[in-house]
């Protein structure tokens, strides 16, 4: 019986536990060095005095993908990881200017957009049909590797370029549709998942606002991070080892070929390694820049990074039963919000934001008598400009304000927990490059090809996966990144990946969960 092949994962993040999840399951010894002492990485939680925070992603979008993964892997997602589908899915409000309360109901959401801009809701269904053809046509090309140049000039990526329109940003793309500028950042806000203004976004990503209409906002039960934690429960009930709190040193070649993975307490052989870990601050640390002719130190520090986030995990008295599980407050000045993030790189003086108030769905996330809020402000990434040193309590208390005049008031005398997180903090506790939270920007010029790729090709044997590489950030994507990096993994091990075959066995028993429409689905909880 022939030896089974080491892999060795570097982070426990999403991208890396989706991936060892499929490399487990395809027969190989798997391995995961995390450096934190909990796995997840920045889809992980924050726990404290009986409070649980999710630390990123609050939103569950598009489950499809991980639903594949687990069916591959022999689970059921939605059994292991129970959620609640959520509508309204949140409030948007426009300072001083109205409010839309976003519901997958076509219906309702036409009527909520008829109070602001009668005219525009006459075009949801367009924008809805339009963009359901549009994911359906590029979905092919976030499942593929894009390995070179000729890969973009392909005969479907040409025949797809009247579709995409790549040269619109998201929110000229949008003006096809809906006039008011209000209506307009309630299709377009969901460039902040990628860290980027929809007047820089790429058109392409109207899709994202479609997947939230159509496929519907999630939260799983203990939150994101729940998603996260159940996948290492699995992991290592199959086999898998995690080493928490043993953080990589260095990668060992022969030539340029990876050989083994060294940690301060051990060396890991390994036929093949994966890199989660945040690319622009862990590439030029574990591999020698001569190795890397496309993506040198210099290339890294001169691309093109997302926005940061300025975070307040706040544990509350009380509870605010009226705020909605989701919220995004739009300054009336939001354009010179985005100015101030990517141009001048100083902090707002009437910053947007947005608010979780998780409690509302989840009471177990907080003790009794008490709510958790999660403050998240779009800031710059690192720069010279902000001494965050001296920054952080004046934005802090500025941010305290904000949140009054949205109407949340005496929050400073309830609060019973608190966190804050700054840019500075999220490069230095939790190493990603100038506290990039949404890694490289996603313009065109950083997209596909051009985006870091699966495999890194001028070394044997080292893969990528997570925001830092093909298809790009976001939880669905990149989830969707462990498939493409582990299917390339296996074929250069000369084995085959089996479980397209078995997903789509495993859908068709579970039933097609991430194509139901809200009015199929238990407004409180998917059921399976």
């Amino acid at each position: 019986m022939s030896k089974k092949k080491r892999v060795v994962i570097v982070g426990a993040g999403p991208g890396g536990l989706a991936a060892a999840m499929l490399l487990a399951k395809a027969g190989l010894d798997v391995t995961i060095l995390e450096r934190l002492d909990h796995v997840g990485g920045r889809t992980s939680a924050i726990e404290s005095d009986g409070f649980r925070f999710d630390v990123g992603p609050t939103f569950f979008l598009y489950p499809e993908v991980l639903k594949n993964i687990f069916a591959a892997a022999g689970y059921d997602l939605f059994n292991e990881v129970p959620m609640r589908r959520l509508d309204p899915q949140y409030r948007l409000t426009f300072e001083g200017n109205g409010e839309i309360v976003a519901t997958g109901d076509v219906g309702k959401m036409q009527a909520a957009i008829a109070q602001l801009a009668p005219k525009d809701a006459e075009n949801l269904p367009r924008f809805l049909s339009e963009n359901r053809a549009k994911l359906e046509a590029f979905t092919p090309c976030l499942q593929t590797p894009f390995s070179s140049w000729r890969d973009i000039i392909t005969r479907r990526m040409m025949k797809l370029l009247p579709m995409l329109r790549p040269w619109n940003s998201l929110d000229r793309e949008l003006q096809r549709y809906f006039a008011d500028p209000r209506i307009r950042l309630a299709f377009s806000f969901q460039a902040k998942y990628l860290g980027m203004s929809p007047f820089r976004c790429p058109g392409l990503f109207s899709i994202l606002s479609f997947l939230e209409y159509e496929h519907g906002v999630f939260h799983p039960l203990g939150g994101c991070a729940r998603v996260s934690e159940r996948m290492g429960e699995l992991l290592e009930a199959s086999g898998v080892r995690i080493k928490l709190g043993e953080p990589v040193e260095e990668l060992v070649f022969s030539g340029s070929v990876v050989t083994a993975v060294r940690t301060h307490q051990a060396t890991y052989p390994a036929d093949a390694v994966v890199i989660n870990a945040d690319f622009a601050h862990a590439v030029p640390r574990l591999i020698p820049d001569g190795l890397r002719r496309r993506w040198t130190n210099q290339r890294i520090e001169n691309a093109r990074y997302s926005c940061s986030t300025f975070m307040m995990y706040l544990g509350i008295e009380g509870h605010y039963p009226d705020l909605l599980h989701h919220n995004i407050y739009l300054a009336e000045n939001y354009r010179q919000n985005l100015s101030d993030i990517e141009q001048e790189h100083q902090l707002s003086d009437n910053p947007s934001f947005y608010v979780q108030n998780a409690c509302v769905t989840d009471p177990a996330l907080a003790p009794a008598g008490c709510s958790t809020l999660y403050v998240l402000v779009p800031v710059s990434h690192q720069h010279a400009n902000i001494d965050w040193k001296s920054a952080k309590a004046s934005f802090r208390q500025r941010m305290l304000r904000q949140l009054e005049r949205f109407g949340l008031k005496d929050i400073e005398s309830r609060i019973r927990f608190e966190r804050v997180v700054t840019p500075e903090d999220w490069q230095n506790r939790m190493a990603i490059f100038r506290g990039a939270t949404f890694n490289l920007a996603h313009d065109f010029r950083q997209m596909l090809h051009f985006r870091p790729h699966n495999r890194l090709e001028e070394t044997g044997g080292i893969y990528l996966v997570g925001g830092g590489t093909h298809p790009g950030s976001g939880l669905p994507v990149i989830y969707e990144s462990s498939r493409i990096s582990s299917r390339l993994l296996l074929e250069d091990l000369g084995l085959k990946a089996q479980w397209d075959q078995l997903a789509s066995a495993m859908s068709v028993k579970q039933g097609k969960i991430g194509s139901a429409t809200a009015a199929e689905l238990d407004a409180d909880s998917v059921k399976t």
